[in-house]
């Protein structure tokens, strides 16, 4: 491996003072996510049916945004840098149709003060939001073929299938908006939501199959309700039960909904609700209440929304396991600073059954937020972090030992780990992922020698198992899928090397007794990432596409894992991936001040996102690794 391990050091010191940069006072790591046409788009929109006038310049400043970040060719995508796809674009055509007439007079009377006013007149504001309008329609006319209801609710339920998680809330707000024609006429188009079913006990949601993933529950009932005001079913049974279902589902929604009125801290889903229900005459009800109190605080100073509150719990944990790989991981982080993050994970863990999710205690979630729900892949996380920012005292061990049980409870049938609810659907993101389960047998290789000896036992069983999985979900090629990341440019929109990559690493993890007996499924992995390497050395997300930080440094990461098991001797391809590799990182971050981040990351429903501190954390993590085999592991031949 001929590495320049002297620019290496450079560029890994810059790196780690930037990630130490990133740390806030009690020592996590917020992040920044990047804002979100999508989530810009509902906030507005469903400000403006609850009070235009008062909330008229926040919409104002929102309108301003989508137009100024209007792609070139009249759509929109997800993120500023993401490419058109027909459900960011209906939104925001549809926002856009509904709130312009929030300008003018009605924002000159809103009751919320005035900050930061464009400068721009209000003709001209106008007239850029009508030429937004006018390229839009160019746009869905070219996806959808023309601009009939029929044809764009045809092109929507296309992309989502039998998932009505997302398709069904973006065509009721076009139907509210008015962009699918008469009222009662595009409800029709709008397949009905049987919201009554969420008066059932949460025991009997798996055998329900509704049509929705678990996080959607909210939206089921919200969206439901709405279909059922403007167009009652024609079957009088149905319509009897939906009418005595109103007021049950909604003591649901309210006995989920968090303090501070953000479901899942999510702006899309927490928009979708409160314009729902206001559009169902719910206006005063306490949920819509709460959620715009939620929509409101949420708004940035730019204009926008992002897709989230916050990512803190996992970008933390991610770079607390970053950092570790590191010799002088107790100077790099201090051991105030490490026990500012071991109290943080420890008071962020759930210790009660959750009302939204009804997960058992003991996980946790992305953020530490009232609207966070515990997941597989933050709970796997928390739990490697913990290990890494040892000793473990007692309470540590105990929150371990929980943590580690939740997971094992998690556990589907099939051997894999899904995000949130075991067997709930068999919709996509409630099945069990490649990525995840890699992820949870980390975490349980990490503590298992800690584990009381009947859980060891259980510990075992279900690494068996998961490997019997990884194996069985492990492509032909070599390659694995992950469940939350996707690269736009890849075939299928996929990022086969995020998830093939975290799969190898988590593999790496486990004692070598136990996956000498799947070496031909580790070997494919790793013979597989070496095939898709770029020419200027670094990797996209599949083979073909660009390189990016994220997937350069995850790759590296997962090479260096596997050069180091065979201490260098028997990896010599191995050894001139990494080369190239890092000398593409190198090339790419030694500016660390000026990363740019790309819209990997999938968040709920496949809306992208990308978070700053991605490229950052995953790229020292691949560097301290590559110094590691210098130090202990590769010896230069001559």
């Amino acid at each position: 491996m001929n590495c320049d391990e002297a620019a290496l050091d450079k560029t890994l010191t810059a790196l780690k003072k930037r990630l130490a940069l990133a740390r806030r006072p009690g020592g996590c790591r917020r992040g920044r996510l990047s804002g979100s046409a999508l989530a810009t788009a509902v906030a507005v929109f469903a400000l403006s049916l609850v009070d235009k006038p008062k909330y008229a310049w926040l919409i104002e400043k929102g309108i301003d945004w989508l137009v100024d970040n209007q792609n070139s060719d009249g759509g929109w995508g997800d993120t500023v840098r993401s490419i058109s796809n027909i459900s960011t674009t209906m939104l925001c055509w549809a926002a856009l149709a509904a709130t312009q007439k929030a300008r003018g007079k009605e924002a000159r009377n809103s009751d919320i003060e005035i900050r930061n006013k464009s400068e721009l007149p209000k003709t001209e504001c106008s007239k850029r939001s009508e030429e937004a309008v006018h390229r839009a329609e160019a746009w869905l006319v070219g996806f959808a073929g023309s601009l009939s209801p029929g044809d764009l609710a045809l092109a929507v339920d296309r992309k989502y299938g039998r998932d009505r998680s997302f398709s069904v809330p973006i065509l009721t707000m076009c139907a509210l908006a008015g962009r699918l024609g008469e009222s009662r006429e595009a409800w029709r188009l709008i397949k009905a939501l049987p919201f009554e079913l969420a008066v059932f006990p949460h025991r009997f949601y798996s055998l329900l199959r509704l049509p929705v993933v678990s996080y959607a529950l909210p939206a089921l009932i919200a969206i439901g309700q709405a279909h059922y005001h403007h167009r009652k079913p024609a079957n009088p049974v149905t319509r009897l039960i939906r009418r005595l279902s109103l007021k049950r589902t909604l003591k649901v929604l309210e006995r989920i909904q968090p303090a501070n009125g953000g479901f899942l801290e999510a702006t899309p889903l927490t928009a979708f609700v409160v314009m729902s229900l206001t559009a169902a005459g719910q206006r005063g009800n306490e949920v819509v209440l709460k959620g715009t109190r939620f929509l409101v605080n949420s708004a940035r100073d730019d204009g926008s929304w992002p897709i989230d509150t916050n990512l803190a719990t996992w970008v933390t944990t991610l770079s607390v396991n970053a950092l570790a790989a590191a010799d002088n991981f107790e100077q790099v982080l201090p051991s105030d600073e490490r026990e500012k993050i071991r109290r943080m994970l420890l008071d962020s863990q759930y210790r009660r059954e959750h009302p939204y999710t009804h997960a058992a205690p003991g996980g946790w979630a992305w953020t530490a937020l009232p609207g966070g729900v515990p997941d597989a892949d933050d709970t796997a996380g928390a739990l490697i972090a913990l290990k890494n920012l040892s000793p473990a005292d007692e309470n540590v061990t105990k929150a371990a030992v929980a943590g580690i049980e939740w997971l094992l409870g998690l556990q589907n049938s099939d051997g894999g780990i899904p995000t949130f609810c075991r067997g709930w659907t068999n919709l996509p993101f409630d099945r069990s992922a490649p990525d995840l389960t890699a992820h949870a047998l980390a975490a349980f290789a990490a503590w298992s020698d800690s584990a009381p000896a009947p859980l060891q036992s259980r510990i075992q069983r279900a690494v068996k198992s998961g490997l019997d999985y990884l194996k069985c979900s492990q492509r032909p090629n070599g390659s694995w899928v992950p469940l939350w990341f996707g690269n736009q440019h890849a075939p299928n929109q996929e990022n086969p090397t995020y998830g093939t990559a975290r799969v190898v690493s988590g593999l790496h993890r486990l004692p070598s007794s136990i996956t000498s007996g799947y070496a031909p499924m580790l070997n494919g992995g790793v013979e597989w990432l070496l095939s898709v390497q770029n020419a200027d050395g670094g990797w996209g997300g599949d083979e073909r596409v660009e390189s990016s930080i994220e997937e350069t440094a995850l790759a590296v990461d997962a090479l260096a894992e596997s050069f180091g098991a065979s201490d260098g001797a028997s990896s010599p391809a191995v050894g001139s991936a990494l080369a190239g590799g890092v000398a593409w990182l190198i090339d790419n971050t030694r500016n660390a001040a000026s990363i740019i981040a790309s819209p990997i990351g999938l968040y709920f429903a496949k809306l992208w996102y990308f978070e700053e501190l991605y490229p950052l954390i995953f790229a020292v993590s691949a560097l301290q690794k590559v110094k590691n085999l210098f130090l202990h592991h590769y010896k230069p031949r001559p």
